[in-house]
């Protein structure tokens, strides 16, 4: 009972609220943006399909180089990330391991709250806890990438018999990997997102609270109401014949 009373008065009132509200903001929007992507478009949803295609049309042809290059390609996107968060994590490793110098550095900026050294320690854990959930996403997300380019290379060459149920069943899976890889890497982005009410918490907690749902409704935004959504979702249609 005492411990759990002195790990409740670690932070003012206000500080919990903020916490809670960011980590409901987040965790509620990821479960909100999978339920609502079963029934409504979303940019993964659009792009998956498009991968869906992408592999389908890929058993026609007899050379796939550029199939692959295309999958390198976007296996560079979380290949960056993923190393812009190792460095941020030896700079918030180098905070922490800093101590009372970085709280007054911290403290010298204007707008910043004024906290005690543990309050401040504890924002810097939340950021690394970010980052390292950042960069475990990324990774991962490299890494499906390197399984889609395998069963890219291990699929049958154009010249043997493909019926269309073998057809289905390798777009069904190539593609699925690569979506699994584009969610991953969506999953880290939205970490990288949710660093910035984090960063917000060192000014103050209302900061943190506004920046929290600011970010909630980008995201929101960018994945189901934007302009290249609605590019996604328009379908081709049939060339008319000039008379």
């Amino acid at each position: 009972m005492t411990l759990s009373i002195q790990v409740l008065s670690a932070l003012p009132l206000l500080d919990w609220l903020a916490l809670i509200g960011f980590f409901a903001g987040w965790g509620g929007y990821v479960w909100f943006a999978r339920r609502r992507a079963a029934t409504h478009p979303s940019i993964l949803v659009a792009t998956n399909r498009e991968r869906h295609l992408w592999m389908w049309r890929a058993t026609f042809r007899d050379n796939r180089v550029l199939d692959g290059v295309v999958v390198q390609n976007l296996s560079t996107s979380p290949s960056f990330f993923a190393s812009t968060s190792i460095l941020i994590l030896g700079a918030l490793l180098a905070a922490l391991g800093s101590g009372d110098k970085t709280v007054t550095l911290v403290q010298d900026l204007p707008f910043a709250a004024r906290t005690t050294a543990l309050v401040f320690e504890l924002k810097l854990v939340l950021l690394t806890g970010i980052f390292v959930f950042a960069f475990f996403r990324f990774t991962w997300s490299m890494r499906q990438y390197t399984f889609g380019a395998l069963l890219l290379g291990a699929a049958p060459q154009h010249s043997e018999a493909w019926d269309d149920a073998a057809r289905q069943a390798f777009a069904d899976r190539a593609g699925g990997v690569m979506g699994l890889a584009a969610e991953t890497f969506n999953d880290g982005l939205r970490a990288c997102y949710m660093s910035f009410p984090a960063i917000a918490w060192f000014f103050s907690p209302w900061a943190c609270m506004v920046a929290t749902a600011s970010v909630v409704w980008i995201l929101y935004r960018r994945e189901f109401h934007s302009d290249v959504l609605s590019l996604l979702e328009q379908r081709p249609g049939p060339t008319e014949s000039s008379s």
